[in-house]
């Protein structure tokens, strides 16, 4: 019985990867290291980014860090810099995991959009028919400091699978929310944000988060949120898989990026970079807060936060970026269609950053506009980019055909100016 169970379990497993992703008519090759020549990029240029980076570690304003820039399906530069533990003594490598925080959030948008293309759903389903908790979600319209009681009224509009994807859905953040009355409240409701080493549960954590208050009426603002966590349950409900599971085997499997987890297996533990801060001149691990620095390789490891919860290298992120500018292909295995990416590629959140606004945002990313492009230093309209809590960032440009991902790992204050230098640099390798 034991083995037939397993067996059924295989074959839905199995069944479900045939579903979501198919092989492709195209087949881009792996992505692998080239000359800058060959890609059209200048090694003379590449070396200005090498030494930005030396300086700035050397100047001692970041611990370590790892880039690595792609043009065409080549890695022209994917190199590491610095210590990914200066108290341990420990040197940075280019394999090294990172925690990737919010770079998770594009990842579970992919896994969304996949099911999407299943017509399991339509993106302006209410997220009550999946999940009955959000059907009475109501907007907070008071909040008493004296007794942590508050009152809201009713949504106009139901939060839908749309809104939830482009942070526009009202839910908050928690213990990083820019209000101060919804980490109160997020913390009395018991919400786990995420980074935690507990035995949290997905599915009871986001029925509780279902009770908490709105920022604002679905569809009337972009607030950062946990509506991505709740599309990792979401996912678990369409898929009937666990989530980690159905990105295991959908995305990370298909793709070979098989150094991105939720938590580490304990072979690859010794790769994690320290999260680290600057303590009278000397940088050292920074010590748990909100949340626990070790989560990745320690505890419970249950917790799959949709939002933020996942570990990656640079290499395993330029795979998943490069499948986006492959229109939605890599190696053969199509997880998007071309046409679904054109989609996730497009403004979704219309003027409410302003009409003339330098970036917009679609069903995953950061959307450079042509206003952003023509103020210059971060590459062509339509690039699309993002980054993470930690001190990761990424952009990747359609038109040029280029990938860049500059990680650190770093809290607290940090002179740190290698995100707008790094992205500038890359751009002017161009050499074709």
């Amino acid at each position: 019985m034991k083995n037939l169970t397993l067996l059924i379990l295989a074959f839905i497993i199995f069944s479900g990867q045939l579903i979501a992703q198919t092989k492709s008519i195209k087949k881009s090759p792996l992505l692998t290291e080239a000359t800058p020549e060959s890609a059209g990029i200048s090694s003379e240029r590449i070396a200005r980014i090498n030494q930005m980076c030396e300086q700035e570690v050397a100047n001692g304003n970041l611990p370590g860090i790892v880039t690595l820039v792609a043009r065409n399906g080549k890695i022209v530069l994917w190199k590491a810099y610095g210590m990914a533990d200066a108290q341990a003594g420990k040197k940075q490598k280019r394999d090294d995991i990172f925690r990737i925080a919010s770079q998770t959030k594009a990842i579970t948008s992919t896994a969304v959009m996949m099911l999407w293309e299943e017509g399991k759903f339509q993106l302006d389903d209410p997220i009550s028919k999946y999940i009955p908790e959000f059907k009475d979600a109501k907007v907070l319209t008071s909040y008493n400091y004296t007794d942590t009681t508050w009152t809201g009224e009713p949504v106009k509009t139901p939060i839908t699978i749309r809104h939830l994807l482009t942070h526009t859905s009202g839910i908050g953040y928690g213990v990083i929310d820019g209000d101060e009355r919804f980490k109160l409240i997020f913390h009395k409701g018991g919400i786990v944000d995420a980074f935690t080493s507990e035995n949290v549960n997905l599915a009871d954590n986001i029925k509780k988060l279902a009770k908490m208050p709105l920022h604002h009426q679905p569809g009337d603002n972009f607030t950062y949120s946990e509506g991505l966590d709740v599309l990792g349950y979401f996912i678990e409900i369409v898929s009937g898989m666990p989530f980690d599971k159905f990105l295991q085997t959908h995305i990370f499997d298909p793709l070979g990026m098989n150094d991105t987890r939720f938590y580490l297996p304990d072979e690859k533990a010794s790769r994690l970079v320290a999260v680290q801060q600057k303590v009278n001149g000397k940088w050292e691990r920074f010590p748990d807060t909100f949340y626990e620095t070790d989560y990745p390789i320690k505890g419970a490891k249950a917790y799959f936060a949709g939002g933020a919860g996942l570990s990656s290298t640079v290499k395993d992120y330029a795979i998943f970026l490069q499948m986006y500018l492959n229109g939605g292909e890599y190696n053969g295995i199509r997880l998007l269609s071309r046409k679904t990416v054109e989609v996730i590629l497009s403004n979704q959140i219309g003027d409410i950053w302003g009409e003339k606004s330098d970036t917009k945002y679609g069903l995953a990313f950061g959307l450079l506009t042509e206003n952003g492009q023509n103020k210059g230093g971060k590459g062509s309209a339509g690039s699309f980019d993002w980054g993470g809590y930690f001190n990761t960032q990424y952009f990747a440009d359609p038109k040029e055909q280029v990938v860049g991902l500059i990680f650190k790992q770093t809290q607290g204050p940090a002179n740190d100016v290698t995100g707008w230098k790094f992205r500038q640099l890359v751009f002017q390798t161009i050499d074709d």
